[in-house]
């Protein structure tokens, strides 16, 4: 029996970005919930964090209020905090899934590679499908990028 890594791009979204300011004010915008509201969502969103207990098994509760005056409710439970280097959350209300942030120190920019990992294909399809998740994880890291650039 051959023992074959389990292949998931079928069920993921993966965004990198050169983001031009040093690691300390990326990771501070990430971990801070004053500037991730700032910054955080689709655009046309604004955010209201009731909680961000930044270590593992911490959680994270916001809500999400869209450009119609929809909210909606997000909480997430901290997996993984390496400072400077990674942020791992799973997503436990709908939809589910995993994302793995990772920081890679490159002087005065930083790199940010973003990966989300759904639960199945048709989670994945059915997010971007009703969400457009994979057109706002692009707006999303804009709007990171922009904001760490008007931070210093």
């Amino acid at each position: 029996m051959q023992n074959n890594p389990v292949n998931t791009a079928d069920r993921e979204l993966r965004i990198s970005r050169e983001l031009k300011a040093p690691i300390e004010l990326v990771w501070e915008v990430w971990t801070d919930p004053a500037h991730l509201k700032n910054w955080w969502g689709p655009d046309g969103f604004t955010n209201t964090i009731t909680k961000m207990d930044m270590r593992p098994g911490g959680e994270w509760d916001l809500v999400m209020h869209g450009p119609d005056g929809t909210d909606y409710r997000n909480k997430s439970i901290f997996r993984e905090i390496v400072k400077h280097r990674k942020i791992v959350y799973e997503h436990v209300s709908g939809p589910k899934f995993f994302a793995t942030i990772e920081f890679e120190d490159r002087g005065k920019t930083t790199l940010i590679s973003w990966h989300m990992l759904f639960e199945s294909r048709e989670e994945l399809i059915q997010t971007v499908k009703t969400f457009k998740a994979d057109e706002g994880l692009e707006q999303i890291i804009e709007k990171l990028d922009h904001y760490v650039q008007q931070s210093h």
